[in-house]
């Protein structure tokens, strides 16, 4: 496996490139100021053709009658809305004895479809780390490919990844996910560098907006629940900074996405420009647990009516990205460990 990058290659291709090419640099400026970028024709969510979903029905197929009854439930089960950065929702794990060698290397596959190339890098390395490979981690399946909606979830430590074909409507990446990492020296996170370009926002910001950003003691992780625009948001409103600002907001926003497929990505852009665009997202940095006391804050969080992105660096990564879903439930913790 080739070294994982702290920059990802990825990262301009999910719309600002793009975006550049098809209105050209003169018209940024009315583009921004007009609440998002258009891309006519460039957002399409992913489907139950997709190579993702492709994989999840060959996979369904292959199953037992036995395997079904331990990993499959009905799509509107209320197990499948639980998140939490350390449970499994079901029991056998991808690398024992219940799957067959090629069962295995279909899920396998299925996480390099939801995953852009480097993500699948940055998260395999994750799970070796902290649980020892993707084969301590596990699968179910709700519903039926092919037949009715479906979705197909991984959950371990630090990990829900989610493939569903559009099942959940205006719901990227078929509702919200979870991503961190136990490496407590930050520097050394997997995920570091998303601190990193957050934290460019933060000091391109003039000492008036960093007090309305900076904010003394951060909310929940897992309090991802979709506001509306009747929410209130913490930190300051991208509305309120300047189009250098703004553009930095996109490509920050680009840095996080990147690790998903594109499929992904473009749905969790489309959602964002239906709901108001960038400008009505806000972008607070907590003050509590700043590691190493460097003033690079560690707990950051992007929120805007239909887009939660809360990032926890401290003692280690955690993440919770809601993007459109409805309201989600904490899933009880599997272990003692974080």
């Amino acid at each position: 496996m080739k070294r994982i990058s702290t920059s990802c290659s990825d990262c301009d291709s999910v719309g600002r490139r793009d975006f550049l090419k098809a209105v050209g640099g003169a018209a940024v400026a009315g583009s921004i100021g007009s609440g998002f970028w258009t891309l006519p024709g460039a957002f399409a969510g992913p489907s139950p053709k997709s190579d993702a979903e492709t994989a999840v029905a060959r996979l369904y197929a292959s199953l037992s009658d036995e395997q079904r009854k331990t990993i499959c439930f009905a799509f509107d089960n209320p197990i499948r809305q639980k998140i939490n950065a350390n449970w499994q929702i079901t029991k056998p794990t991808i690398g024992g004895s219940f799957y067959t060698d090629a069962q295995q290397k279909l899920i396998d596959e299925i996480v390099r479809k939801v995953t852009s190339e480097d993500g699948y890098e940055r998260l395999m390395k994750q799970m070796d780390h902290d649980s020892g490979g993707i084969g301590s981690y596990s699968v179910a399946l709700f519903g039926v490919p092919g037949a009715t909606a479906f979705e197909w979830e991984l959950t371990g430590r630090h990990l829900t990844l989610r493939a569903d074909g559009n099942s959940v409507d205006k719901a990227a990446f078929g509702g919200p996910i979870v991503y961190g990492h136990g490496e407590e020296d930050p520097k050394a996170n997997l995920f570091y560098y998303q601190t990193k370009q957050v934290n460019e926002v933060f000091h391109a910001l003039d000492p008036k907006q960093a007090a309305l950003a900076l904010v003394a003691k951060a909310p929940s992780e897992a309090a991802v629940t979709i506001q509306g625009d009747a929410g209130t948001f913490p930190g300051i409103a991208v509305s309120q900074l300047a189009e250098n600002q703004r553009l930095l907001v996109l490509k920050t926003i680009e840095v996080l996405l990147a690790p998903y497929r594109k499929e992904d990505a473009d749905e969790a852009l489309e959602i964002l420009k239906s709901s108001g665009g960038i400008e009505k997202l806000h972008m607070a940095f907590y003050q509590q647990d700043d590691l190493q006391n460097d003033k690079v804050w560690d707990i950051w969080r992007v929120e805007g009516p239909e887009f939660v992105w809360h990032f926890r660096g401290a003692p280690h990564v955690h993440a919770y990205i809601n993007i459109g879903a409805v309201a989600q439930k904490p899933a009880p913790q599997a272990t003692s460990k974080s």
